[in-house]
């Protein structure tokens, strides 16, 4: 079985995605500190031929709690970030079938962030035909007090993964001699380079899945995500 596991972001980038399609198994850590500043309730789509940020606003609260204890602001104005996607993208190709999905995951109610996000995985892996069995990290029995790479094994013996699979950024955190000696195969996945056609300015790689969901027709898109990669 192969296993791969990442803290949660919203409207991650395509290289997200393509783990997931490469594993059998995705754990999507929960209890894990919420990181100020990072990736996990914020992205980039594009606007104006340039990169912008968006993000989900959060109620005030202590930096150091999980990803599971915040909350999203009370508010947070849905409109206001759907108008930010229909103003940068209402006239790409492909504007109003992923403009759907999105409108269903910006508007999900649910005011916890982890629950929240984990709605938004879900729901673009069912846009994209992704059948892999996503799972939540704090509802596996495992020492959840373990840390970096040890958790990460404790998370595979508990799974049964023969393989685990991680982004390619992490290939300073973890030892294969030490996932070998525990009887697991460590790969990394690496995407490929790839381009398309933004409104006919230069290109902004690596921006939000969304950004690739408004400039390619689906079968190109599902091409994208389960091939333009490779396990180093």
């Amino acid at each position: 079985m192969k296993l791969a596991i990442m803290q949660p972001y919203f409207f991650p980038y395509i290289g997200y995605f393509q783990l997931i399609a490469a594993v059998d198994q995705f754990v999507v850590y929960d209890n894990i500190k919420y990181t100020k500043k990072g990736w996990i309730n914020r992205n980039r789509m594009l606007q104006n031929g340039t990169d912008a940020l968006f993000s989900l606003p959060l109620k005030s609260d202590s930096d150091t709690l999980h990803v599971c204890a915040r909350e999203l602001s009370a508010n947070f104005n849905r409109d206001k970030l759907l108008n930010q996607f229909t103003g940068a993208y209402r006239h790409a190709p492909y504007f109003e079938q992923t403009f759907a999905l999105i409108e269903q995951i910006v508007r999900y109610e649910d005011p916890n962030l982890f629950r929240y996000l984990h709605h938004s995985i879900v729901r673009v892996c069912a846009h994209l035909g992704l059948s892999t069995d996503i799972r939540i990290s704090s509802e596996i029995d495992i020492d959840h007090n373990l840390k970096g790479q040890d958790k990460v094994l404790a998370l595979c013996q508990a799974l049964g993964a023969q393989t685990y699979i991680n982004a390619i950024g992490g290939m300073a955190l973890y030892d294969r001699e030490v996932f070998k000696t525990q009887g697991v195969t460590l790969k990394f996945v690496r995407s490929r380079s790839f381009e398309y056609p933004q409104f006919g300015t230069h290109f902004v790689p690596w921006l939000s899945m969304v950004d690739v969901m408004m400039f390619n027709a689906p079968e190109q898109v599902s091409t994208i995500v389960r091939g333009c990669y490779e396990l180093v």
